[in-house]
């Protein structure tokens, strides 16, 4: 082989591993953590139903009895994101909130929350302490992208005003010039009165996306 057979070899060999390497792959290298898997370290809850990590997942209960709505926040500020979540609603009227303030009500938080529930509204917004319903999915919709007692993976994507959910691949909801916050916390839902059972396996961050794809 001359050397000008080994150099395009080599070049052909290199621009291969760079395709294939960390600069080539931003899902594999931007996706970062929020859970560990092994304790609640870097979260924190308001009072109301009961969090904890069993077999590696996030754990949330609570009872009929229980007025409060409980939310497990995660102690970090984020405004830009892709936020994956996966999860599995058992029982109960559960949800994913972002860029959410914490309140001195018995809600604990204002902002958007993606809709987690194992009959309906799954992928729908709402907004707690405001405009209630901004996206509401038809029973038909929801029955398309919700996997009953199956782990469903939701992605919420925030980019300036404009932002996305997704579930199972299904684009959910989607906001242009959306009037609320900008920036604020992540957060877990048990809904007061009633009873709940729900579990998250996964919950990933991706900050500064390019675009509101999944």
């Amino acid at each position: 082989m001359n050397k000008l057979s080994i150099f395009v070899s080599g070049s052909i060999f290199l621009l291969a591993l760079y395709s294939c390497g960390p600069q080539g792959d931003r899902t594999a290298t931007n996706w970062q953590p929020l859970f560990n898997h092994q304790n609640l370290d870097g979260w924190h809850a308001s009072p109301g139903g009961t969090w904890q990590v069993v077999d590696g997942y996030i754990v949330g209960k609570s009872s009929a009895d229980e007025p409060l709505h409980g939310i497990l926040l995660h102690d970090g500020i984020y405004d830009d994101f892709k936020l994956k979540v996966v999860y599995k609603a058992i029982e109960g009227n559960s949800g994913v909130y972002f860029r959410v303030e914490e309140v001195d009500d018995p809600v604990h938080v204002y902002g958007l929350q993606a809709e987690i529930d194992p009959e309906k509204d799954a992928g729908g917004l709402y907004e707690t302490g405001g405009r209630n319903w901004v996206v509401q999915p038809t029973p038909e919709d929801v029955k398309k992208w919700y996997k009953p007692n199956e782990w469903n993976e939701m992605v919420i994507v925030c980019k300036g005003r404009d932002l996305a959910v997704f579930l199972n691949g299904y684009q959910t909801a989607e906001l242009h010039g959306d009037p609320g916050r900008t920036s604020g916390l992540i957060g877990l839902q048990l809904h007061g009165n009633m009873d709940m059972d729900v579990q998250f396996k996964d919950i990933l961050i991706m900050e500064s996306p390019d675009d509101l794809n999944p």
